[in-house]
């Protein structure tokens, strides 16, 4: 199978496709036929070098990659009964697991890392969800706040601050967003209840 990873760490230049052999799923694990994978900001420190360490005795190359979206393929004994083989599903991968990432046509998790996709949202924005979702999830629930309370968002524009408006929002938080004039829209249209210009006043 094709994969995008690195041989050494470094800037984007360091990426490059390679032909590694096709995985297949072991007990407990599903495979995934790769249809989008989401590039974040993880994914560029995996590449400049920040699971270094975690890689050592490894033999390269390292496949980056979090965010995944496709159609299990492929099931091993004892994977969830949840999940069957045609599932449209999205995954949270470990790329210094022993699989490696998800910039790959196949990729290979535990079954407890996969869930079904969103219905009607098609596989480049659901690739995107969990990890700025689930990290937007855990930053609210870290803050803790009652329904009624107000909470400033920065970013507001960027996928990570579009999810936590959102989920501001069906806890019953007040949101104050920012955002450059040409995403006012957008962030007004994530339920911010009031957008400011961005910049340094904002705070």
């Amino acid at each position: 199978m094709k994969a995008i990873g690195v041989m050494t760490f470094g800037g984007p230049e360091v990426l490059h496709v390679f032909e590694l052999p096709e995985p297949h799923a072991g007990a407990g694990e599903v495979r995934i036929r790769v249809h989008a994978a989401s590039v974040n900001p993880t994914d560029t420190l995996f590449r400049a070098g920040s699971q270094a360490a975690r890689l050592s005795g490894r033999p390269a190359p390292y496949v980056p990659g979090m965010d995944v979206a496709r159609v299990i393929d492929e099931l091993g004994a004892d994977a969830d009964n949840r999940l069957k083989v045609g599932d449209r599903v999205v995954a949270l991968v470990i790329p210094a697991g022993p699989h490696g990432g998800a910039y790959a046509e196949y990729v290979v998790m535990p079954a407890t890392s996969v869930v079904l996709a969103p219905a009607g949202v098609d596989f480049p924005a659901a690739s995107t969800l969990l990890l700025n979702g689930l990290t937007a999830r855990l930053a609210l629930d870290a803050l803790a706040l009652d329904a009624g309370q107000t909470m400033a968002v920065t970013g507001a524009a960027g996928a990570f601050g579009g999810y936590v408006i959102q989920l501001a929002k069906t806890d019953g938080l007040s949101v104050i967003a920012d955002a450059s004039r040409s995403d006012q829209t957008l962030v007004r249209s994530l339920g911010a209840d009031y957008v400011l210009d961005r910049g340094d006043t904002f705070a």
